[in-house]
């Protein structure tokens, strides 16, 4: 993984080729093929732990929390073993990678769209019913997916978790009901 990345940092996605990843490596084409597919796979190849550890973290949110709230904690829970997993350098590299080409951005859509119907099955789970279920997941998605974007443009050493409390708390903003003075009489 570390090589293709290197690789497509230094000459672009569409200029790397399989067999370049696996010499880079010190591997065969074989043992390539052994544990990715295709080079699209070296990008999305955590995306199933992803989504288990997001539906885990949800399962082991506090009861007492609103549906929010779980997702809240569920996502801080994510952002801290993301990070722990993956520098922001890397990380930028792989976002820069992704968001360059259509075909990669449409996995990415995908893959999110799996974190989306994970967090509901586990909102159900919770006992959160339609519509509420899928409204707070896609929300967290929206939440997961600004704080990360945030995260990667951050200069400063903010953390992951923290950009992502940051949005939540945006939404919480937004969507808060506004209080209008009454007129009077």
């Amino acid at each position: 993984m570390q090589a293709a990345m290197e690789l497509f940092s230094e000459r672009g996605y569409d200029r790397v080729t399989v067999g370049e990843i696996a010499a880079r490596a010190g591997l065969t084409e074989r043992t390539f093929f052994r544990y990715f597919t295709d080079k699209r796979e070296v990008l999305f190849s955590g995306s199933d732990m992803l989504v288990q550890a997001l539906t885990k973290a949800l399962t082991e949110a506090p009861a007492d929390e609103s549906p929010m709230e779980a997702v809240g904690s569920a996502l801080d829970a994510i952002a801290r073993a993301l990070e722990a997993h993956r520098t922001r350098d890397e990380a930028k590299v792989r976002y820069g990678v992704v968001t360059a080409h259509p075909e990669l951005m449409e996995r990415e859509r995908a893959k999110m769209s799996k974190l989306v119907d994970a967090l509901t099955v586990a909102l159900h789970k919770r006992g959160v019913e339609e519509p509420a279920a899928s409204l707070v997941a896609e929300a967290g998605i929206a939440v997961f997916r600004v704080g990360f974007e945030r995260w990667l443009e951050d200069e400063h050493d903010v953390s992951m978790a923290e950009h992502m409390q940051i949005a939540l708390k945006t939404l919480q903003q937004v969507t808060a009901p506004s209080v209008k003075p009454r007129k009077k009489r």
